[in-house]
């Protein structure tokens, strides 16, 4: 499904193009806002249609809809774009949902789901969409991880494990793709409140209420780190790359007051 192109002074065809995952709200959303004000051609991919077509139109961009936790929808889907598009400058793998509760408690689909999604999601959207990035000769990757991609947050254990495991691919991706033509950025936000994490009214503690921050920052933070090349940043740094140090030299005293924060019941 391609959404509604709005007038331009630059063609499609010679815009920078750029895919964002999960672009129907929160970060995804407002990344693809910014991208279009500085003169990117937004694909847009999510699950629901209803969101996308009109944010597609609003920027000029298109969309797609795809669960990128499904491999061969998320092959689908790039082989549409890539038809159309077939150099892209950019791939934001944002797409992510919530994993509350801890490893005994919740679902078992529920932590298949969230790893499906948080980790496997950009690994397929790289391997679908890497001939088309590197067709563009100086293409980027951003992964929108978490501080939780560093922190043990017990209490959202099924999420804190996917975030890790989407770190240790995005770092290992920069790797693997340095010489390629490809530059791999890694965006570590702290809370954020938006549509599928509302986190003033879920999280327990009043000072990390304190520090949660906008999706339309992150999506800042995004693009700068796009255009100034910054390989791996922490959205806002204070106070949160100083959890992640802290996590790193004081495991076991930081799982146990990490632990004590969590979320309010449902």
């Amino acid at each position: 499904m391609i959404g509604n192109q709005s007038s331009t002074l630059t063609p499609v065809s010679e815009q920078r193009v750029a895919v964002i995952t999960g672009a129907s709200s929160g970060i995804g959303e407002a990344t693809a806002r910014e991208l279009a004000s500085r003169g990117w051609h937004c694909i847009l991919l999510a699950r629901r249609a209803e969101k996308l077509a009109p944010l597609a139109q609003a920027i000029g961009g298109e969309f797609e809809v795809c669960d990128v936790s499904d491999r061969a929808g998320v092959e689908r889907a790039a082989a549409a774009v890539t038809g159309r598009h077939p150099r892209i400058g950019l791939l934001v793998n944002n797409a992510g949902i919530p994993g509350r509760g801890s490893f005994v408690d919740v679902e078992p689909e529920l932590i298949e789901q969230v790893m499906d999604t948080n980790y496997l999601g950009g690994v397929w959207c790289l391997r679908a969409f890497l001939p088309a990035l590197e067709a563009a000769g100086d293409a980027h990757v951003v992964n929108v991880v978490s501080v939780a991609g560093t922190v043990s947050f017990a209490p959202a254990g099924p999420y804190a494990a996917s975030k890790h495991a989407q770190l240790a691919f995005s770092r290992s991706a920069a790797a693997l793709l340095r010489g390629r033509g490809i530059s791999v950025h890694t965006v570590l936000p702290g809370f954020v409140e938006t549509e599928g994490f509302p986190q003033q009214s879920t999280l327990r503690s009043r000072l990390m209420r304190r520090f949660v921050i906008e999706a339309s920052q992150v999506a800042t933070a995004i693009v700068n780190a796009v255009e100034h090349d910054k390989r791996e940043i922490t959205v806002p740094w204070f106070p949160y790359r100083l959890l992640s140090i802290g996590q790193a030299l004081l495991p076991g005293l930081y799982a146990r007051v990490v632990g004590r924060l969590g979320y309010r019941p449902l």
